[in-house]
């Protein structure tokens, strides 16, 4: 019996498996996914007036003020509102979560917590095939041949942001921006950290937590309505 809706929200820094994640949180709980990164990029490519505008901040190596994307996500959060669902990528700053309470009760904040080395190791050792999008790993999943794609032969390329500077580099500045929002989350009593190195480990204590918020007696409903 559905109690109610169900508000949760993903963090974790750049290579924690939140896209793993998140996505078996939606095949087994039903919640809606809205990603700011989705909507970012949606919003450029259909070159909306917000789009241009964060368009210009981008070019110019700034970051999107709190107020231009937080207006995107509270938009499209309005369309889903007879809907539980998961946030990823928002908020990012204390401001844009005080901005979120102000109109929703998140329920539950889930932080991956995964070693920045391994986070290190794991995204300089991933490769891609730039014309098909598949993902290779040199430590677990390798190509055939080194350097070229099982399908077409072609040449692998590395992502600019999977480059050990740059990955370290992001690292720093997730650590700087988001330590803030989960002590915001934390102090609300609201934010659950799972610890690990690998997902596979990590999503059975998350699928457990969720099923305990999410289903039956006097436990909060997870899944929400088409």
């Amino acid at each position: 019996m559905v109690l109610r809706l169900f508000r949760a929200v993903i963090m974790g820094p750049p290579g924690s498996g939140k896209g793993t994640v998140s996505e078996r949180i939606l095949i087994r709980f039903g919640l809606k996914h809205l990603s700011s990164g989705d909507v970012l990029r949606t919003n450029i490519k259909e070159k909306t007036e917000v789009g241009l505008l964060v368009k210009s901040y981008i070019d110019q190596g700034q970051l999107v003020p709190d107020d231009v994307i937080t207006r995107l996500i509270l938009h499209d959060l309005k369309g889903l509102e007879q809907c539980s669902w998961l946030l990823d990528g928002f908020p990012r700053t204390v401001t844009q979560a005080e901005c979120l309470d102000q109109v929703y009760q998140v329920d539950t904040v889930l932080n991956l917590n995964v070693p920045f080395e391994i986070i290190k190791e794991r995204l300089s050792s991933r490769w891609i095939h730039p014309g098909s999008g598949r993902v290779y790993n040199t430590n677990f999943s390798p190509p055939r041949i080194p350097g070229l794609d099982d399908v077409t032969g072609e040449p692998l390329t590395q992502r600019s942001d999977d480059k050990t500077e740059t990955v370290t580099r992001r690292l720093k500045s997730y650590e700087t921006q988001t330590r803030p929002v989960l002590e915001y989350y934390r102090n609300k009593g609201v934010l659950e950290t799972f610890t690990g190195t690998e997902t596979n480990k990590i999503w059975p204590h998350i699928h457990t937590l969720l099923c305990s918020k999410t289903s039956g007696g006097d436990q909060k409903a997870a899944a929400g309505k088409a």
